[in-house]
């Protein structure tokens, strides 16, 4: 077994328990049992459980990252880039459901891995605030405050998709099918919340079609 693979295998695993059992209750033990190796080879590339608590988020937020930031640059002005950043992570929470889990509990957790998240996350909140103040000066969006927008968006898709026992308190289950649904109700309570009607909409990028599926 080469060691990439085993490093890989060790940050898997922890993310999966991270994000189902939470990291109190998570212990190095069962990881290794679970991977079918020593805690110490855990050890001998984490040094400790905050250390590999850190190496999961830095990894999990380069690939919330990655995925946002395409959608993003396939999207077209508007409208349309905040419809694909919603159906990003709604794609996200039905193909890699730990890692919206992960942000959940980090967010739960606080400093310093919380911290962390949000340093890792800082340049695409930038260019998200950008754009929504664009888009405001532009007329297209009602005024807020970009960050304290941004914010509020997040704990709304966030909230949807990886609260499952709220949702099952208000008669949700989890589906395929009621994610489908959630997704539309969420773009439609942005759209309602942000849009100013009859604003000219925003200038289309040559080549770029608007987000799908």
């Amino acid at each position: 077994m080469s060691a990439p693979r085993t490093a890989d295998r060790i940050l898997d695993a922890a993310l999966a328990s991270f994000a189902d059992r939470g990291y109190e209750a998570t212990s190095l033990d069962a990881l290794a049992s679970s991977l079918d190796i020593t805690k110490q080879t855990i050890l001998y590339w984490f040094p400790s459980k905050e250390a590999l608590l850190a190496a999961v988020v830095t990894r999990s937020t380069d690939e919330l990252a990655g995925a946002l930031e395409s959608a993003l640059d396939s999207a077209g002005g508007g409208w349309d880039r905040v419809e694909a950043v919603v159906r990003s992570v709604f794609r996200l929470a039905a193909r890699r459901p730990e890692l919206l889990g992960l942000v959940r509990e980090v967010s739960r957790l606080g400093p310093p891995a919380a911290t962390q998240m949000t340093a890792d996350l800082e340049p695409l909140v930038r260019r998200a605030s950008a754009f929504l103040e664009a888009e405001m000066d532009a007329g297209r969006m009602r005024r807020h405050d970009p960050r304290l927008l941004l914010l509020a968006i997040y704990s709304t898709v966030i909230g949807m998709v990886t609260e499952v026992e709220v949702l099952r308190a208000v008669g949700e289950e989890p589906t395929a099918r009621s994610l489908v649904r959630r997704r539309q109700d969420v773009l439609a309570l942005l759209r309602s919340a942000l849009m100013v009607e009859g604003a000219a909409p925003a200038p289309g990028r040559p080549g770029v079609t608007t987000a799908g599926g």
